[in-house]
């Protein structure tokens, strides 16, 4: 049985204890609300009625009564006129949630939040939490009101685990005491499982503290209760021996179950969505699964709604489709899965030949643009964008899913795009972060290939070096590994102080063009490199396997912690606040690690390296999602883990991607392709390396000199 950490608190298991009818603790609620459930579970004794008036009525003098928001986001919790004299009259101790009204106060309309956080908001022991701890409450509802000296305030703060920049003077009281001592919260604070606040632990603490201070008879409360979502297996406890092929198990069936995977159907209202610009939508109520042959949209985004389920993202990314398509793949010849096989097929099919992410303009051999990979279809702000790390791994993808699939269907598609990428690769081996239809189009493709461009950012371009490095052992190509080992070398050479973040974000990445820097050439220099990478990643690995976020030292550019309340939520951000926040990345950082682990291995037989991948893929394993109650986010990987609380917990102010995303591709993806990988007992290089792409060549070759590398000329170029 899985003992998770907000379960410590009350045991590993949910035990349903008989009730003991008392009329000195006294709820108003259903018989579903978290709160109550984890009372009756820690054997709490209470009463509960379904009306505020009748609870009054029960309670005998002095007793705590708690009337919780069962029609909560939707209606106010009712209260008759005479509820809180009545209440005074017998000298009840009150907690009264999400109340349509209290004597006072002036409570204003319900609204929204969308950065805001709960934060301690007073020096008060009886919460079991210190000032400024900040908590989730996630997409809830809230009644604005003027309160003096709240307990918990929603506010709009940077920082980990405590608001490290104080309050800001815009904040609104979640949790108070109204002028007649009754406590008010103005959102259901007892809707944490269903909610998914977090951390899981904290809320425990919070509540069991104030039933103490509210019926402190009964003290100490104990409450038992497990999070909708959670991780499949406990830090300490044994594994089973086939723990990896479960994994693998439960990812393709997230890929299945997600809602993810369009239906002909489904995608026409996406393409609307798209092109009006509106890239999130709550999952639709039921699974109706695709084959992969519409597509399948990005992923889930962070946020995270009352009743606990989460919006979809609905972008159409190239990369999530071949990445998806690749641990397809993998699974089909693991468990023998007919339906994987063909999906993965459906997916890489609409991926190079029934969407528009490789035709029209990338279709077309005589435009400067024909072989790139768009970054996502319909939408324009997406269309527009060809991205080297982008193209990089969904053609990673494709030839492991290729290889698994035993097939040389797409291998043109994939020549093409190797060769887009190569010849607006600059002199120097270094492509950039981006390169735009407009740009390619006003300039051509030989501009970008003639210049001496310089990007110190594995992140962005150690991918297309692992594919260049690839392709020059399939086909012999010469200018594939000179601009690799150029790039690289220039990299190495001013690592890590000249490198763009030059923490755990960029070495992760660099990791597998290391490795297959040796496969190409194994000398003392290139074995040193990579060694030298791998031992500052691993320095800081956990005793569970663990590798925490580290940050880069940088205070200009892209990707920093926030350095101020107001800038929480404006920018793609980390998921620490500060070096030793104990939190790992399932989206940027632990996957592209556990591939370039196992890659290591493979080019060295390190047993360093070998041991190092296991504990790490033995903690991917571990907190891996796990939920009866969200069964469409059943198997795949969030993007944090605090690996101390053992939790899914972190700063959340990426502006994108949040501590609570799953992407199709990506994270999730890597992850699988290794499990499946590791199943097969092989590497990626080795699978492919049997890939007849080389026979495309020629064809290919012909196809890319339709265009000069000049600008686009519609009339004089076009078919």
């Amino acid at each position: 049985m899985l003992c998770l950490p907000w379960a410590v608190l009350a045991g590993a298991r949910q035990l349903h204890a008989e009730v003991v009818a008392t009329d000195t603790l006294v709820v108003s609620c259903g018989p579903n609300n978290d709160l109550y459930q984890a009372m009756v579970r820690g054997a709490v004794k209470l009463q509960r009625f379904d009306s505020a008036e009748a609870a009054v009525d029960a309670a005998a003098d002095a007793a705590a009564v708690l009337v919780l928001a069962d029609d909560y986001p939707h209606k106010t919790t009712a209260i008759s006129s005479d509820f809180y004299s009545q209440a005074a009259a017998k000298g009840l101790r009150l907690y009264v949630e999400y109340p349509e009204h209290v004597p006072g106060c002036s409570l204003g309309q319900p609204r929204g939040v969308r950065w805001e956080r709960v934060v301690v908001a007073a020096e008060a022991p009886n919460l079991g939490l210190p000032k400024l701890r900040v908590l989730a409450v996630h997409d809830c509802q809230f009644l604005p009101v003027d309160a003096e000296a709240p307990l918990l305030t929603l506010a709009r703060v940077a920082g980990y685990d405590e608001a490290v920049f104080g309050l800001p003077r815009e904040h609104y009281p979640v949790l108070f005491r109204a002028a007649g001592g009754e406590l008010i919260a103005t959102t259901k604070l007892s809707n944490f499982v269903t909610g998914r606040y977090a951390p899981s632990a904290d809320w425990l603490v919070l509540w069991s503290r104030l039933l103490d201070e509210l019926h402190p008879a009964g003290a100490p409360h104990v409450l038992r209760a497990e999070p909708a979502a959670r991780p499949s297996y406990s830090k300490n406890e044994a594994l089973p021996a086939d723990a990896e092929r479960q994994a693998l198990d439960r990812l393709a069936g997230w890929y299945a179950n997600s809602r993810l995977l369009l239906t002909a159907e489904r995608l026409n209202g996406i393409r609307d969505l798209l092109h009006e610009g509106q890239e999130t939508i709550p999952p639709p109520d039921s699974n109706q699964p695709g084959d992969g042959s519409q597509g399948i949209l990005e992923g889930y985004a962070s946020q995270i709604l009352p009743d606990g389920s989460q919006l979809q993202r609905t972008p159409i990314r190239a990369d999530c489709q071949a990445e998806t398509a690749a641990v397809f793949a993998l699974h089909a010849v693991a468990a023998n899965n007919a339906r994987s096989r063909q999906t993965a097929t459906n997916l890489l099919d609409y991926l190079y030949f029934n969407s528009e992410l490789c035709q029209l303009e990338r279709g077309n051999p005589k435009h400067p643009a024909f072989g790139h990979i768009a970054w996502g279809a319909v939408s324009p702000a997406w269309r527009v964008a060809n991205y080297g790390d982008d193209n990089a791994r969904a053609l990673l993808a494709t030839i492991a899913a290729s290889a698994c699939l035993e097939s040389d269907r797409w291998d043109a598609s994939v020549l093409r795009a190797m060769y887009a990428n190569l010849r607006t690769t600059g002199k120097l081996g270094f492509r950039g972060d981006r390169i735009d239809m407009p740009q390619l189009e006003q300039q051509g493709w030989r501009a970008f290939a003639e210049r001496e461009t310089i990007n110190y950012s594995p992140s962005f371009e150690a991918y297309l070096w692992a594919c260049y490095l690839w392709t020059h052992a399939q086909t012999g190509e010469p200018e594939f590994l000179q601009k690799a080992k150029t790039g690289i070398r220039m990299t190495m050479e001013v690592y890590p102080e000249g490198w763009r973040w030059g923490d755990h974000l960029d070495r992760s990445r660099m990791l597998l063009a290391l490795a297959w820097l040796v496969r190409v050439e194994d000398t003392p220099l290139h074995r040193r490199w990579l060694t030298q990478v791998a031992s500052d990643l691993l320095q800081h690995q956990q005793p569970c396997g663990a590798i925490p976020e580290q940050l880069s030292g940088a205070t200009t550019g892209h990707f920093l912690a926030p350095a101020s309340n107001e800038a929480y939520g404006t920018s793609e951000t980390p998921l620490l606040q500060h070096d030793g926040d104990p939190v790992t990345d399932q989206l940027y950082t632990s996957n592209f690690v556990l591939i370039g682990l196992h890659e290591a291995v493979a080019a060295t037989n390190d047993p360093k390296l070998r041991e190092a991948e296991d504990k790490l893929i033995d903690y991917i394993v571990r907190i891996q999602v796990s939920s009866e109650a969200i069964p469409y986010l059943h198997g795949t990987w969030f993007r944090a883990f605090d690996f101390q609380r053992w939790d899914f917990w972190s700063s959340s102010g990426d502006m994108g991607w949040g501590a609570w995303c799953a992407e199709t591709g990506w994270g999730p993806a890597w992850n699988g392709i290794v499990l499946g990988l590791r199943l097969k007992q092989t590497s990626l290089w080795d699978l492919t390396a049997s890939s007849s792409i080389e026979r495309q060549v020629l064809a290919v070759r012909g196809q890319m000199a339709e265009n000069d590398g000049g600008p686009w000329n519609p009339a004089g170029d076009g078919p």
